[in-house]
């Protein structure tokens, strides 16, 4: 047989099967399709960051050289002094020098209280307007604010929030608060992605934003002409004395670029994770399918090998064929992953990002990437079915076609499986007697993969057991009819292995994290109960608390109905350990009824001395790595402030999710060797309401914030509830993605049984013949569909929760160590298997039940 036979051959069953072949070209698509959009919608979002960096960042950029801290400690970014920006302008290649202030530590309300700025993370940011604005934007409606009571806002949020000239905006800042109306609109000339920004007039934003005037946040210079942009930033360097960050606008587009990349990098390799997993599911789908279609042309593969085709040559027809599979499925989903990133950015845009399709960026390597995976993923599983039917002999023209060419999983396959996943089991049991988690976690990553696989190898041999278990318990209430499904879905072990193992996986995730996530929201309640002595946390969407809203809850314990009010700061610092040992620790800097308001059980020592005066406290593993005790003097290095020495009153247990390595010191203290302009703003607060007065305590609290949306009071039942809303919304969104496999799983199912009714038409004739009616024919494989669902349900669902249990008893190490099982969602989950697998029979049956009795009786 010719290369071109080959291919004519390999072309002709390709059509001739192509309903079959589609489900998997489907399961092709959609994996290609998520790695496709997922490429385009990254690199549409670098790209429009890059642009608006670009856009934005001056020639050459001045600024503090410790601004990458935007001052959010003390509410008020870094600055430098005014008179920098003339010393700036005379350096040589200087065009223009000119002070800026920004700072993304407001909130922005209207004169309903509501906040104006971005829900999706974006930045709200205040300023004054510059000449470097109109680099990315226009004024397109008013004039710029030229007074303290005039303020302009971008056109995005004025859109999005119905704003219009004369409204009122009060925006919150750690100075206080200002209060203008609204006298002009500028609109974005580059995409937004999302903040807000809200412009005043330079002595406004200088008062209000930085505490004083005669400061600037960053200077923005504009090279002359015949300068570059290396040459004045050298010149500027220079002429300034002072130790400033001096950056060229590549540069500075760079580094902000650089914060978002690293973000965006997590979103994309997550989001390609998710694509491998609907790959590796494909995987056997895939090999269903070549499997399928192998055995059933068994007979016309004889007569090729009788006619002189070589092994090789019948290999490379199968190949061929999966080769032309993975083309059309692959050139497809690049289409449509380009169509699904367009979806998700006019998602994220209706969710406040606005993303500009004019940016939609498809980079040559994108579809070459989706078009390899695809191609080279669907000719790799097809390899085992095109080497079995390499295998069939001449003789096989002389058997029934859709004899199966293996009944029964091998002995290798057996003692390999069953080997992988003893194995695994191992590695598992080793992560729970870790000492640390780090080292479990490897253990964990290694178990997870080898039980994975060997299930996936042994699954055959599970098959036979578990589905007579479910056919026990599920199909002897159907008669005879419910044991013909049970013999169908036994009549080819490797068959119900490989479909059942595609929907495990899913769920085997779906399982684990829901038993890692319901663990994590018990431990973390029950961590509350014993360490939370306080009746009410007070916390921030910000970051801080502002001055304003502190001095607002403190109040409220002259009513009598709050016992006590708890101020909580973080404080930068280098200690130095008695062994001379220098490290940056974060200093908890509170009230002396944090003691009560959070019990930490110490190890050595009291909790309250660590609140006297020059005393402090260091967590057990600071203290075990350190070799500190108790009655030892640390040296504290204060950020911007003074040095001294703190005794170590208490070593605290780290044995705890709340404040882990946490060390403590009187407020009093912090604010003693800090300059009052460097003080941080309270990060939390807490409070104790009075015997008896928990619901008037509860209400005057947040009453006393309602002015500032992003403080909000809550209760212990509140908190429980916002840990069990942030862990259930992230699972959520992770149980969504994993749809993508579990949808191609069913697609498994469905090929699965659609072929299965193809090889079994004769039979299904003889059965209509003898009296079987339509109705039972449908049910017949209904039910085998159930069972095969049910059988990766019950392996996917008991694997996950294995995986899930042993991840528990590494978080137990970090202080997570209530293991909950959530049998409500298992239950519900191993129930929508079951009909999952009535709507993969769905086609199948419809099918079946329309064959023709003798058409289906005369086929060869």
């Amino acid at each position: 047989m010719s290369a071109n036979t080959v291919m004519k051959t390999s072309l002709r069953n390709f059509l001739a099967h192509k309903g079959r072949m589609a489900l998997s070209a489907i399961a092709v698509l959609l994996s290609v399709a998520f790695v496709t959009g997922t490429l385009v919608f990254t690199d549409t979002m670098d790209k429009t960051f890059d642009k608006l960096f670009t856009a934005t960042s001056s020639d050459v950029t001045v600024s503090p050289k410790d601004s990458e801290s935007e001052g959010s400690a003390t509410g008020r970014p870094e600055s430098l002094p005014a008179s920098t920006v003339a010393t700036v302008a005379k350096a040589k290649g200087v065009k223009s020098a000119e002070g800026a202030v920004s700072s993304m530590n407001v909130t922005v309300v209207d004169a309903k209280n509501k906040n104006m700025g971005s829900e999706n993370g974006a930045p709200t940011i205040a300023g004054n307007w510059t000449k470097n604005d109109l680099r990315s934007m226009e004024i397109t409606t008013g004039h710029a604010p030229r007074g303290p009571t005039e303020v302009m806002v971008d056109a995005d949020t004025a859109k999005k929030h119905h704003l219009k000239p004369g409204d009122e905006l009060r925006t919150i800042a750690a100075t206080g608060d200002i209060k203008a109306k609204i006298v002009g609109i500028a609109s974005f000339t580059v995409t937004n992605p999302g903040a807000a920004v809200v412009y005043f007039d330079t002595a406004t934003a200088q008062r209000e934003l930085l505490g004083k005037t005669g400061q600037f946040t960053q200077i923005n210079v504009a090279a002359a002409t015949g300068y570059t942009d290396a040459q004045v930033k050298a010149n500027v360097q220079d002429a300034l004395s002072a130790p400033y960050k001096i950056q060229t606008q590549k540069e500075a587009a760079d580094a902000n670029a650089s914060d978002v990349s690293s973000f965006m990098d997590v979103i994309k390799y997550a989001l390609l994770g998710f694509a491998g997993i609907a790959f590796l599911v494909g995987i056997f789908l895939i090999i269903n399918t070549f499997s399928m279609l192998v055995a059933q042309r068994t007979r016309e593969i004889g007569l090729m090998r009788a006619i002189g085709s070589s092994r090789k040559q019948v290999n490379r027809s199968v190949l061929v064929e999966a080769l032309l599979l993975g083309v059309v499925g692959s050139v497809v989903g690049v289409g449509a992953g380009v169509g699904l990133a367009v979806g998700l950015m006019k998602l994220m845009s209706a969710a406040g990002m606005d993303l500009s399709t004019n940016d939609l960026t498809v980079k040559w390597t994108t579809p070459a990437i989706g078009l390899l995976l695809g191609i080279v993923v669907t000719v790799l599983a097809a390899y085992l079915p095109a080497r079995r039917a390499g295998k069939v002999s001449p003789m096989a023209a002389l058997r029934d076609a859709g004899t199966p060419a293996d009944t029964k999983a091998g002995v290798v396959r057996a003692v390999l499986g069953i080997l992988l996943t003893g194995g695994g089991g191992y590695a598992l049991y080793l992560a729970t007697q870790a000492d640390k988690a780090s080292q479990g976690s490897l253990w964990l990553g290694a178990g997870i993969v080898a039980s994975l696989i060997g299930f996936v190898v042994v699954g055959p041999l599970l098959a036979g057991l578990v589905v007579r278990v479910i056919s026990a318990v599920l199909l002897r209430f159907f008669g005879p009819v419910g044991r013909m499904a049970e013999r169908n879905a036994l009549r080819n072990p490797r068959r119900t292995g490989a479909t059942g193992a595609a929907l495990m996986i899913g769920l085997a995730l779906v399982a684990c994290l829901s038993v890692v996530g319901s663990s994590m929201v018990a431990s973390a309640t029950d961590q509350l109960d014993k360490s939370v002595g306080a009746d009410f946390i007070v916390e921030p969407s910000n970051g801080v608390i502002t001055p304003q809203a502190a001095a607002a809850l403190k109040k409220v314990t002259a009513s009598g109905d709050v016992q006590h009010v708890t101020e909580v700061k973080y404080v930068k610092t280098t200690l130095t350990t008695p062994g001379g040992v220098k490290e940056e620790e974060e200093l908890v800097a509170a009230s002396p009824s944090y003691a009560q308001d959070l019990r930490r059980e110490t190890t050595s020592g009291e909790l309250t001395a660590a609140y006297g005066k020059n005393a402090m406290s260091v967590g057990s593993e600071f203290a075990e790595k350190n070799h500190v005790k108790v009655g030892d003097e640390m040296t504290v290095a204060f950020d911007h402030g003074r040095t001294t020495k703190l005794k170590v009153a208490a070593i605290t247990s780290d044995d705890t999710v709340f404040d882990k390595g946490a060390m403590y010191t009187n407020m009093a203290t912090a604010v003693r060797y800090l300059p009052k302009d460097r003080v941080p703003l309270n990060g939390m607060m807490f409070a104790k309401a009075a015997d008896g007065k928990a619901d008037q305590a509860y209400a005057a609290l947040k009453k006393s914030v309602a002015a500032d949306p992003t403080v909000k009071v809550k209760d212990q039942t509140d908190y429980k509830q916002t840990l069990k809303d942030q862990i259930g919304q992230l699972l959520n969104m992770i149980y969504g993605l994993l749809a993508l496999a579990i949808i191609v799983a069913v697609l498994g199912v469905v090929n699965t049984l659609a072929l299965s009714v193809v090889e079994r038409t004769r039979e299904i004739g003889l059965m209509r013949a003898i009296g079987l009616s339509r109705r039972q024919l449908r049910r017949m494989i209904r039910l085998e569909s159930v069972v095969i669902a049910l059988f990766g349900a019950l392996l996917g669902l008991g694997l996950g929760m294995g995986w899930g249990a042993t991840a528990q008893k590494l978080l137990a190490l970090e202080g997570l160590g209530v293991l909950e099982i959530p049998w409500p969602t298992i239950l519900s989950v191993f129930v929508g298997s079951a009909f999952v697998g009535l709507f993969a029979a769905l086609i199948p049956a419809f099918r079946a039940g329309r064959m023709n009795v003798l058409n289906a009786i005369a086929t060869d």
